[in-house]
């Protein structure tokens, strides 16, 4: 389980490409070294990965084909960065709210508004997901928790502190690029347990 509080936003330093597979290599952090073994999840923009070797401050992990195809992941350039956050553990605080590291779908950025000491931007997402995203609720945004500012339709945006900005790669998204979307799991259960309900009820 994660939390949505991105701990770093580390570099990919080695990507090793294979036929519909990938393995790369992050640069942590010490404090996000300690005690870190091999087949611990860690989230990559917020996907769950698992780390498959450990050498010094480098960090390995495999991106089989599934991954490759509904993440950002791929798209990882070497120099590139990603979002950062080790798996919780008992007794932790959950800053921002419990989620499982399974990416829903991608969404693209469309438009990014400046304003003092604020950011919003705006989202996109297939339509077929659009009704699992409601305004004031919470949703993972490439691994970072965030609350939904305003829903139109299958676009949504939020609003973004300095801190937000500062602690994560979200301060350098632009308008077509692509975002992991994890969408809080009670919501999509609770729309989907209320469409069946109803569908039942018409039939």
């Amino acid at each position: 389980m994660f939390t949505g509080i991105v701990q770093a936003a580390a570099e990919v330093v080695r990507i090793e490409e294979k036929e519909r597979f990938r393995t790369h290599a992050v640069r942590l952090p010490a404090h996000l070294l300690q005690g870190l073994e091999l087949g611990a999840s860690v989230a990559h923009n917020g996907c769950c990965l698992t780390v498959t070797r450990v050498e010094g401050d480098l960090v390995y992990f495999d991106l089989m084909q599934e991954t490759l195809r509904i993440t950002n992941l791929g798209e990882l350039k070497v120099g590139g960065r990603v979002n950062i956050e080790r798996a919780a553990r008992f007794g932790d605080e959950i800053g921002g709210h419990a989620m499982s590291g399974h990416i829903l779908c991608l969404a693209r950025v469309v438009e990014v508004i400046e304003s003092p000491n604020n950011r919003t931007i705006w989202f996109e997402l297939p339509a077929e997901y659009a009704k699992y995203v409601l305004t004031k609720g919470y949703i993972g945004i490439d691994g970072i928790s965030l609350t939904i500012g305003a829903v139109d339709g299958n676009r949504f945006c939020v609003h973004l502190i300095p801190e937000t900005l500062e602690r994560t790669i979200i301060g350098s998204r632009q308008p077509g690029d692509a975002i992991n979307i994890e969408i809080d799991p009670q919501t999509q259960a609770i729309v989907d347990t209320v469409e069946r309900v109803l569908a039942q009820r018409k039939d």
